[in-house]
């Protein structure tokens, strides 16, 4: 029987939501063009009625308008409910997507909070407090070697600059008791010679008068 007349599964689907706003919509242009060719109509009646007398002929004219016009306001009518469903629709489809979208939200947040949870569970906070424990002993330990690399071996570690200004002073005070240095006293006559020496060129010039 389900192979001649088939089954209940064959069925088509329901329509969704956006299809009915699809329908809704072609409803809506649909009773506009109507509107519209109504408007024509009472556009023709009213040039007609404007040239016509009052009398059976205008009356009639006049009666054709008023049921053409009765027509419009219900179109009207239909219109602005078929309006009102495809925006009630449409807010229905906007908050069904904004749930959708927060769904997913949620489910992404769960799986990264799962995700976390079996990253951390993985790292041992007490490793990594004795590694920096280890850091630091580490880094102690090379600026003691840099400490020892530049020390001096001919001065002392400790030197006190009160000493050292000490010991200037006491230099300036030597040289001011001893006097003029003994490279001073090079030029100095010594006291076994009787006249000053006569430089070679005073010499010269003075013989050379003479002879003249």
């Amino acid at each position: 029987m389900n192979r001649i007349f088939g089954s209940s599964s064959s069925k088509k689907p329901k329509p969704t939501l956006q299809d009915a706003i699809n329908a809704t919509d072609a409803r809506v242009a649909s009773v506009e063009v109507k509107i519209k060719k109504l408007d024509g109509e009472l556009f023709r009646y009213k040039e007609q009625m404007s040239k016509l007398r009052s009398g059976p002929g205008k009356n009639a004219i006049q009666q054709r308008a008023l049921r053409v016009l009765q027509q419009k306001k219900l179109y009207e009518g239909q219109l602005n409910q078929l309006q009102q469903q495809t925006f009630n629709m449409e807010s229905a489809a906007l908050t069904t997507d904004n749930l959708r979208n927060t769904m997913a939200t949620v489910d992404a947040m769960k799986l990264a909070n799962k995700e976390m949870r079996k990253q951390y569970g993985k790292i041992d906070i007490d490793k990594i407090e004795n590694m920096h424990y280890d850091m630091e002993e580490l880094l102690e330990q090379a600026n003691e070697i840099q400490e020892s690399l530049g020390r001096s071996y001919a001065v002392p570690d400790e030197i006190d600059e009160a000493d050292l200004e000490a010991e200037l002073d006491a230099l300036q005070l030597e040289e001011e008791e001893e006097g003029p240095s003994y490279l001073s006293d090079l030029n100095k006559i010594p006291d076994f010679v009787d006249e000053a020496p006569v430089e070679i060129s005073e010499s010269i010039t003075k013989e050379a008068v003479k002879t003249t």
